[in-house]
């Protein structure tokens, strides 16, 4: 991969979590700390490898993407904007009344949005099925999906992870934002769902560990997921919760918390 495009995935993932910042500052509530974690994921997907069409949402031949721990919806809406599914003005009525961008995605209101999601676990059940009706129409499409590693304490994602594996689903591929921390504390000590790596391995993906922050880290593994066949694919993405906002980082009360104005202009002016 070039430099060239490694440097301008990187600027819009810095972009993104830009629009995190405003957009949960200015509904004053909000998810920022796993939406900054999962920027670099979601920039690789939707600006280098899905393929996607905003002035056709629905395009039946798109690749889709589902959003496991929808409450990052910050992100992916930050996302569909800088992709031009719709005017990156509508980001400041995130989880205004009246407003299409809720609090979790909502594929009927939401342009691009291809499953409603915030029910944690649910997501990897969508993304199965999605990729199994693919394979009935004979469409070459590919699903892609992104989990917290909290969310892997729900058993609904392991009875998909089985069902995913039995019908050697090689094009679907997910990422877990394995950024160790959820509402109550760290995974490790609320419920821990570690080993993640050999617990997909076990289940009969094909399992890739990598940096979730490095771009061409990110890149290369989204090649060998589509190499694989006769599997799924589970990229384990380890991460820094807030990544990118020093006060933020690692720091589990950002799960859930929007930043105020003075938290805002600092966090913005890091992120320049």
């Amino acid at each position: 991969m070039s430099e060239a495009i490694i440097q301008r995935l990187e600027a819009t993932a810095r972009q993104i979590r830009r629009h995190i910042i405003a957009m949960t500052h200015a509904a004053g509530s909000g998810h920022p700390g796993g939406s900054l974690s999962a920027a670099d994921m979601v920039t690789a997907l939707f600006f280098k490898e899905m393929r996607i069409d905003p002035q056709n949402p629905r395009w039946p031949d798109r690749d889709r993407f589902v959003l496991g721990k929808g409450h990052a919806a910050p992100v992916l809406y930050a996302a569909l904007a800088e992709r031009g599914f719709f005017p990156a003005e509508e980001l400041k009525g995130l989880r205004q009344t009246g407003h299409f961008l809720q609090g979790h995605p909502d594929m009927k209101k939401v342009p691009g949005v291809d499953m409603s999601t915030g029910s944690l676990g649910q997501g990897l059940s969508a993304a199965v099925g999605m990729a199994l009706g693919l394979r009935l129409d004979k469409k070459d499409a590919r699903v892609w999906a992104l989990l917290g590693d909290g969310e892997l304490q729900e058993g609904q994602v392991w009875e998909a992870a089985m069902a995913a594996a039995h019908y050697k689903l090689d094009k679907l591929a997910i990422f877990i934002d394995d950024n160790g921390l959820q509402i109550d504390g760290p995974v490790k000590e609320v419920m821990s769902s570690y080993p993640i790596v050999d617990k997909f391995r076990a289940f009969g993906w094909n399992v890739i560990e990598i940096d979730g922050h490095a771009m061409p880290a990110i890149l290369e593994a989204i090649e060998r997921a589509k190499a694989a066949t006769g599997r799924p694919t589970c990229i384990v993405a380890h991460t820094v919760k807030g990544k990118g906002v020093s006060f933020m980082e690692d720091q589990v009360g950002w799960h859930g918390t929007a930043p105020n104005a003075e938290e805002a202009a600092i966090a913005l002016k890091e992120l320049q």
